[in-house]
């Protein structure tokens, strides 16, 4: 999960693992897979920061890296 804040400073959970896109309107807006939407005011890298931190701790960044080099694909 990573924690963002929405307009009215209220603070939400988000399961980064459901997030589609996250784009600049300007307004930082997160894009579900569910299609539900979330306006926060962090900016687009500082989402993005947040979303690879998470993939990092939870170690799936490292389990993509060994399917790759297993298939031949170079991860380097």
């Amino acid at each position: 999960m990573i924690q963002v804040t929405r307009f009215n400073r209220s603070t939400v959970y988000l399961n980064a693992t459901l997030i589609e896109a996250v784009e600049a309107t300007p307004d930082t807006v997160i894009s579900l897979i569910t299609g539900k939407k979330f306006v926060v005011a962090e900016t687009v890298p500082d989402v993005l920061d947040k979303i690879q931190t998470f993939y990092r701790n939870v170690g799936l960044v490292a389990v993509q890296a060994r399917q790759l080099k297993a298939e031949g694909t170079d991860v380097s």
